[in-house]
């Protein structure tokens, strides 16, 4: 499974004037009869269909498994891709004796995880110690196409303002140890310890960017550009800007819908980078504000609007992102598609709101993890 831009596919985008889009998610491996994480990473990829391993990695711990769709323009091959890959996956997991967990962290107690035996790894390990205890953290990454470098930088800009809601809508981790935290998204507070965690600077120019990197590794605070964690950064590795501050969703319509409002929201800010419109500066303190409320309310509670530095409905402040790149979303002949997602959204709220839901009707942490294990392969 090919997760790199073809040259026809890259063509064909810049013949009709779209956008590419792909999604990696990262995965918890849960034990088949228990909640707690299992370091069963090994035993899974053995059990993976040939053709399907270049579309599957490791991650950090072996409690872990990340997966990367093939590179789409058309929002319902991105989706079936993602059914594939979590079909196969949690698949190839039942026959290694485990169960396949689209979740921030690790809901149920259990033993810190080993990490992966991989040479990057030790050394990050050797450099930063312990700062992210647990059974592992999943998040999930989208991946948009931008003509240039340059251009990419200037979006990173006009992006800052509006990750805080999105990252609201993808809160999926309120449990953490066998307790609820108080926080729709643990995940986000146990990933913020590295030290290059957080929303992205107010950037002058891709010189300015490369600038950066060259000196937080010369810091010691990072160890190479795949360490650069922003919530938005220029891919390493592929022609995309690359959006990543949301916990890994329950379920691929979740997924979809996150992919759907990127992408729109990305060739919505490259029109304004095209018109010459400058990118509101956004004090990075405020923005630090807005993360730790989407992180703490998620989507059910409140957020900044920064264009008002009032607080309001974090609902409200995603419908009107949704209001905001509408029109890209027809362009690209996703409204269909991401308006059924979206009350589907209203309808059940985030996968944090559901897990809390179903503990409120007495459902134990086993259950919640059963019903993330079932939503994860599209059965619940």
């Amino acid at each position: 499974m090919d997760t790199a831009i073809s040259p026809a596919l890259a063509a064909r985008a810049e013949r009709d004037d779209l956008l590419t889009l792909g999604v990696e998610e990262e995965y918890l491996l849960v034990d088949a009869e228990e909640p707690r994480a299992a370091e069963a990473v090994e035993e899974v990829f053995a059990e993976l269909p040939e053709e399907l391993r270049d579309g599957v990695q490791h991650e950090y711990y072996r409690t872990q498994i990340e997966v990367a769709s093939p590179p789409q323009l058309e929002l319902d091959r991105l989706a079936d891709s993602l059914r594939r890959l979590r079909s196969e996956v949690a698949a190839a997991a039942e026959r290694a004796g485990v169960r396949l967990v689209a979740v921030g962290t690790g809901p149920a107690a259990g033993h810190n995880a080993r990490i992966v035996d991989n040479e990057r790894y030790h050394r990050m390990r050797e450099r930063f110690g312990d700062l992210s205890p647990g059974q592992g953290m999943c998040g999930t990454h989208v991946h948009v196409s931008i003509p240039d470098p340059e251009t990419g930088v200037l979006i990173l800009n006009h992006l800052r303002p509006w990750l805080p809601v999105l990252q609201a809508a993808t809160a999926n981790s309120p449990l953490f140890a066998g307790r609820d935290t108080g926080y729709a998204s643990w995940r986000s507070m146990m990933w913020e310890r590295w030290p290059t965690v957080g929303p992205t600077p107010y950037l002058r120019s891709h010189e300015h960017y490369l600038t950066l990197v060259s000196d937080l590794e010369a810091s010691g605070a990072m160890l190479d550009e795949g360490m650069l964690y922003w919530y938005a950064r220029l891919s390493a590795n592929y022609p995309t800007v690359e959006i990543r501050m949301g916990d890994v969703m329950p379920s691929t319509d979740d997924a979809v819908l996150l992919a759907a409002l990127t992408r729109a929201l990305v060739a919505t800010l490259l029109r304004e980078v095209q018109d010459g419109v400058d990118a509101p500066d956004v004090e990075h303190p405020l923005l630090m504000a807005a993360h730790w409320r989407a992180a703490h309310d998620g989507l059910e509670g409140l957020n900044l609007d920064m264009a008002t530095r009032e607080t309001r409905p974090a609902w409200r402040l995603l419908r009107q992102l949704f209001d905001y790149v509408r029109p890209e979303l027809e362009r690209h002949g996703d409204l269909a598609t991401a308006t059924l997602l979206m009350g589907r959204l209203r309808d059940h709220g985030t996968g944090a709101a559901r897990q809390r839901a179903l503990l409120a009707q007495g459902a134990s942490v086993d259950d919640v993890v059963d019903w993330l294990a079932r939503t994860t392969r599209g059965i619940a």
